[in-house]
């Protein structure tokens, strides 16, 4: 592919991530509002079965088309987002939307270590300092009298599994597997969801309303957005699209705001600013060379 033609992909690419993230955080307050009538565990359950299933008979020849091996990294990189979202929301069911919002975001100082430790990366200093921007804002977003209590910790975690799972997926997507690898995360995330029901099983959303909320979170944030992602990181490498992931904190400060869940405080716009600041430093600033030390997840072929 000509160089002018892999900028266009990866600009598609962040595009996508970025329209990904905006759905997310349009999630926090519709989450908060859900499980305070429904367990936790249950709502999951519900949501990702109903996302697994419609992938699946939408994706079953991608699926079938794809390797052993490609299956069972699809199984992994599910089960490790299955327990990341699990422990997200139940640390949103204890604490505010925004704070949910923000800590989950540290996956952006998670990701580039993981990405050292475990593959071995050298990472090029502006990353860094694109981290050091993207924890800076997230602190001053999310620390302003907030206790860390077991609901921060909790996030905190599924943070840590995030990244790993960007990470994981930077590393294993192709972008000619995107429908078979989605479906497979996703029914990997449903049957950790509904283990954690044992040993009763869901129940089912109580009211109309809840069920508005279950399907725009299966159809939208979880079997769209997992599409996308899986889609986008084929093309983007895992550092870069963990901080382009970082706006999504900013957009849920944004829907809290929007409906009346937070106040719009000097914090958050400052904080907001400096996370936007942390994507433009690795993704709009002209770079040198092919983003030294990092190689396109496409051209990446280790054994993990």
């Amino acid at each position: 592919m000509s160089e002018p033609g892999s900028r266009r992909i990866e600009l598609l690419a962040t595009l996508g991530l970025l329209a990904m993230t905006a759905v997310w955080g349009s999630t926090f307050v519709l989450i908060k509002d859900v499980v305070a009538r429904m367990p936790v565990a249950d709502f999951l359950a519900v949501r990702f079965v109903v996302a697994a299933a419609v992938m699946l008979a939408l994706f079953a020849r991608p699926v079938m088309r794809l390797g052993r091996q490609q299956i069972l990294r699809g199984l992994i990189l599910g089960v490790v987002y299955g327990a990341g979202q699990l422990l997200q929301t139940w640390g949103l069911s204890r604490i505010a939307p925004s704070v949910s919002g923000f800590v989950t975001g540290m996956y952006v100082v998670f990701t580039p270590i993981l990405a050292t430790v475990l593959l071995r990366h050298r990472m090029p200093g502006v990353v860094w300092l694109a981290v050091l921007l993207a924890t800076g804002g997230l602190a001053l977003l999310s620390l302003n009298g907030v206790s860390v209590d077991l609901g921060v910790w909790l996030t905190l975690v599924s943070a840590l599994m995030y990244g790993l799972h960007i990470v994981g997926l930077g590393q294993w997507s192709r972008s000619g597997e995107a429908f078979g690898m989605s479906a497979v995360q996703m029914v990997a995330i449903a049957i950790v969801c509904l283990l954690a029901t044992a040993p009763h099983g869901p129940t089912l959303p109580p009211d109309r309303s809840a069920w508005f909320a279950v399907l725009y979170m299966a159809l939208i944030a979880g079997a769209g957005a997992m599409l996308m992602q899986t889609w986008a990181q084929s093309h983007l490498r895992a550092t870069r699209a963990a901080i382009v992931m970082t706006t999504e904190p900013v957009f849920a400060a944004g829907f809290a705001v929007a409906f009346g869940s937070d106040l719009l405080t000097w914090r958050m716009l400052v904080g907001g600013g400096l996370v936007l600041a942390a994507m433009y430093t690795v993704e709009l600033m002209p770079r040198r060379g092919s983003d030294a030390g990092e190689l396109p997840a496409e051209a990446i072929h280790h054994e993990v």
